[in-house]
């Protein structure tokens, strides 16, 4: 039998772009479980948002640039048309020259040219959307997908009806090593108090500077009843610390707090599993991860004429009943600390929102993924 060849394809963003990894992994599981060849993955597009989870998961770089169509009218729009056609010729070559069983997408504009390359060329595509509402590089790329794999309940009905045949809700892939909370050392690895409750602040990767200001504005309240934990974004660590020292100064929780700018999959599972509620930005990955972690949470999406897609997953994500939704427009520290206080104080919601999370979350999306994908390479791969 031949070598499976498989081209991963998006990564724009940690949240088009983990998910490739987490099926890669999947697909090393499944080659030793089902006694395959291991097969070779390659990674098409712009700069990798993490080139050293390629490293280890043994996936070739190939370049190729990728421009962004924004929502906005913006010259970069001009320039970017032509980045694009440079990137559909440069990925013609390069899927020509790997000439791949199957090309996977997470969408996003990254993928596009490597998508339009696969369609001229012929390559069975599988696409996977990640937001209630899909985006329009998953949209597109429907008409010629073989199959089409989603996260979210609501985004079957975005797709034409006669493409209906091709969907499968699977829910969204996590890399293992954030699957599972550590259930044990977080207290002593974080050096936060065992018997107070912690509420994890997570503000995205790059972190989020409207909701830092108001947690840095509820802190003295939170700090009272609480450990936090606040992922500030890298960019934003020293400034936010640094206004955290001041307010706290005189504080004798100050103790209970913790900043940091960008925490790691250790880090991560380590505060999941002490953690009694999540207050986050509405990520599609975020989301899923929140939900696998089978944690109550409040989202707070990113305002809708930055971002229709947080909108849409937090509003999906809380008609599942796992999560409170505060629009941005509407946030004060008085009300973050009011709807924290809510939650935390009954425990029947508590628990119905931990169970609502766990349901909604679909463990073993990157293996049900990973097999559409090895079924499809296989049916494509010369004997």
């Amino acid at each position: 039998m031949a070598i499976m060849k498989i081209v991963l394809a998006g990564g724009g963003s940690g949240g088009h772009f983990y998910p490739l990894i987490a099926v890669a992994e999947a697909l090393e599981d499944i080659a030793k479980e089902k006694k395959l060849i291991d097969p070779e993955l390659f990674y098409i597009g712009p700069e990798p948002f993490d080139s050293v989870s390629l490293l280890e998961h043994e996936i070739e770089y190939r370049p190729s640039p990728a421009g962004k169509l924004r929502r906005y009218p913006s010259i970069l729009n001009v320039f970017d048309v032509f980045k694009t056609a440079v990137g559909i010729v440069r990925s013609v070559f390069q899927l020509f020259s790997i000439y791949p069983d199957v090309v996977f997408s997470t969408g996003g504009f990254a993928a596009f040219p490597t998508l339009y390359a696969a369609r001229l060329l012929a390559i069975p595509t599988i696409i996977y959307d990640a937001d209630a509402k899909p985006g329009r590089v998953s949209l597109w790329s429907a008409r010629f997908a073989r199959w089409i794999a989603l996260a979210h309940p609501d985004a079957a009905k975005q797709f034409p009806e006669k493409y209906l045949n091709k969907i499968a809700r699977t829910g969204h892939p996590i890399r293992k090593e954030l699957e599972a909370p550590a259930k044990e050392g977080g207290h002593e690895f974080l050096k936060l108090e065992p018997a107070v409750p912690t509420v994890f602040i997570m503000g995205g990767s790059s972190g989020a500077t409207s909701l830092n200001e108001v947690v840095l504005d509820a802190l003295p309240a939170l700090l009272e009843r609480y450990n936090v934990v606040h992922q500030t974004g890298t960019a934003n660590l020293k400034e936010v610390s640094s206004l955290a020292g001041v307010i706290l100064k005189d504080s004798r929780y100050a103790s209970r707090y913790r900043g940091f700018g960008l925490l790691n999959a250790l880090a991560l599972r380590m505060t999941a599993g002490i953690s009694s509620l999540v207050v986050s930005r509405a990520g599609s990955g975020t989301i899923f991860e929140i939900a696998s972690w089978g944690i109550p949470s409040i989202l707070i999406p990113i305002p809708t004429e930055i971002s229709h897609d947080q909108t849409e997953n937090a509003f999906s994500y809380a008609r599942a009943g796992a999560s409170a939704v505060l629009e941005q427009k509407n946030l004060t520290p008085h009300l973050l600390a009011a709807e924290i206080e809510r939650i935390m104080n009954n425990q029947d919601l508590h628990a119905s929102m931990s169970a609502a999370a766990r349901s909604f979350a679909r463990r073993e999306a990157a293996q049900k993924i990973a097999a559409i994908v090895v079924e499809t390479a296989l049916e494509h791969a010369p004997r």
